[in-house]
């Protein structure tokens, strides 16, 4: 029960956003008259109020060792959220609730992951988690396209509230159940707490480096993917959209299998795997010259962005001790790195290659990252687990 509650909620907060984030330009256009410049400034004010809600409500749930009602209360606002835009008329009431709802309910997804964490979960439980996520991200943002096209972008609203309604019940089912029997994972949580390595200020500014420059670099490449298939390939943006779901496809299996290599290798093996990968991905971008090499080169590319999603995860609940700090530094690593990734397409399309210069500062950009992340891990101090708990310890361990 408690793992079918868990799976039921990381596919409805998943759902959550792949509808919303698609659909959100296009609501603010058609529902409230706005202009491509206002379109960038609701995105640039709504992002910058999740970035803030996702350091300040786990540090909040840090402190009342508690993810389960923060969580709920997220759920609340995910549901307030579609009802006050389809009330409200005007551009600037829709942007005050994108802030005040918007941005808090997005930080769901973390605490469900600081959750796991604090339950006890391995670290393939946690990338096994994130593998339903990204399926709902690959049913989501058509679906939601469907919906769109047949009743209309106040037809997605509703489609929001109803998984904001499911993704409540589920929420409150798991909370029951966390009363009726509290105690386990608090306790397995207490005592791996205790045993696990010592984090360094080092190893964390170095993870959060490293991260957003491997994230920035994804960010960038899926950016340009359109235009550059338009211009070095030449064979219709159809390609781009095709390459992107493939790799979107194939990311869940990856997940999966990340989530059992997990339990033989260290994380410290799966990072560079998946930065050997993606400095594969962009080399063989940088040269890709038809569509079959494309769609080949996706297999690369779900592998890096498996191992960044997943590992990059259990790696900032490992050297951080707070598991909703860590959720929520890690979530914002891909918000600092989109907004990163627009001086690598400013920088890398300006060279002879042109967007094929964007995929060689991806790879220079991986490679870096992976020194970064390799060097300051190394500082970290460890203490030998005790053998009661040695188990959980190794399954966590990174280093």
């Amino acid at each position: 029960m408690k793992h079918l509650l868990t799976s039921s909620m990381a596919l409805l907060w998943g759902l959550q956003f792949a509808f919303l984030t698609p659909a959100l330009a296009l609501i603010l256009v058609e529902l409230f008259d706005a202009t491509p410049a206002d379109v960038g400034w609701v995105l640039a004010v709504y992002n910058t109020g999740g970035f803030l809600a996702a350091l300040v409500i786990p540090a909040y749930a840090d402190r009342k060792n508690d993810y389960l009602r923060p969580m709920l209360f997220c759920g609340f606002l995910a549901l307030a959220l579609p009802a006050v835009l389809a009330l409200t008329t005007t551009l600037p009431l829709a942007v005050t609730a994108l802030v005040a709802l918007g941005g808090p309910s997005g930080v769901g997804m973390s605490l469900l992951f600081a959750h796991l964490k604090h339950s006890g979960a391995s670290p393939n439980d946690v990338v096994n988690t994130r593998a339903i996520v990204s399926f709902a991200w690959v049913g989501g943002p058509p679906l939601a396209a469907y919906i769109v096209g047949v009743f209309g972008s106040r037809a997605v609203l509703l489609a929001l509230a109803a998984i904001a309604l499911l993704n409540l019940t589920a929420t409150g089912a798991s909370a029951f159940q966390r009363k009726v029997a509290p105690a386990t994972g608090a306790v397995l949580q207490e005592r791996v707490a205790k045993d696990v390595p010592v984090p360094a200020k080092l190893a964390v500014i170095g993870a959060v480096i490293g991260f957003i420059a491997l994230q920035a670099t994804d960010s960038a490449a899926v950016t340009i993917m359109a235009l550059f298939v338009n211009e070095r390939i030449g064979e219709g943006l159809i390609w781009a959209g095709i390459a992107l779901g493939a790799s979107a496809a194939l990311e869940i299996p990856a997940l999966l299998y990340i989530g059992r290599l997990s339990r033989k290798y260290s994380g410290k093996a799966l990072i560079a795997s998946g930065c050997l990968a993606g400095l594969a991905y962009y080399a063989g971008m940088t040269f890709v010259a038809d569509p079959a090499t494309l769609i080949a080169l996706q297999v690369l590319h779900a592998w890096f962005f498996g191992v960044v999603a997943g590992v990059g995860l259990t790696l900032f609940q490992q050297i951080i001790p707070f598991p909703g700090l860590a959720s929520g530094l890690f979530t914002n690593t891909r918000r600092l790195g989109a907004i990163a990734s627009g001086p690598i397409i400013a920088v890398g399309s300006l060279s002879s290659l042109g967007y094929q210069g964007v995929f060689a500062a991806c790879a220079i950009l991986t490679l870096v990252a992976w020194a970064i992340i390799e060097m300051t891990a190394r500082g970290r101090k460890q203490a030998p687990p005790p053998e009661q708990s040695r188990v959980h310890v190794e399954q966590a361990e990174i280093s």
